[in-house]
């Protein structure tokens, strides 16, 4: 995975927002939800996201793929070594985090992100 298409997806998404919090931490949001968090000064060479909970324990088996420190009760899984995944693989679990996250959102904020 190459963690600057990864971060180039996650703004493409429809509604994505980027900031930086907690200091360090550059970090996607769709409807003011995070989806995706990454380090903002290069420090950090992986990114955290949501699964669905059924790919949680699957993925975290992986080498290179650990729970996310403090989000991991909530299903997020941390990729600290890039080369866990492809980029396509990346691009399918980016999406799969975003959608996850969407859902969740107000049915009118869905609207409102979509356009209609």
């Amino acid at each position: 995975m190459n963690l600057t298409k990864a971060m180039a997806y996650c703004r493409k998404l429809p509604g994505a927002t980027e900031d930086i919090k907690w200091e360090t931490n550059l970090v996607f949001s769709v409807g003011e939800k995070m989806f995706a968090v990454t380090g903002a000064d290069g420090s950090k060479r992986g990114i955290s996201f949501k699964v669905d909970d059924d790919r949680f324990l699957e993925l975290t088996d992986r080498p290179g793929i650990i729970p996310a420190p403090y989000l991991a009760r909530a299903r997020w899984v941390y990729i600290e070594d890039p080369k866990a995944v492809s980029d396509a693989e990346a691009a399918e679990l980016l999406q799969r985090s975003y959608e996850l996250v969407f859902a969740k959102l107000t049915k009118k904020l869905q609207r409102e992100i979509q356009g209609l």
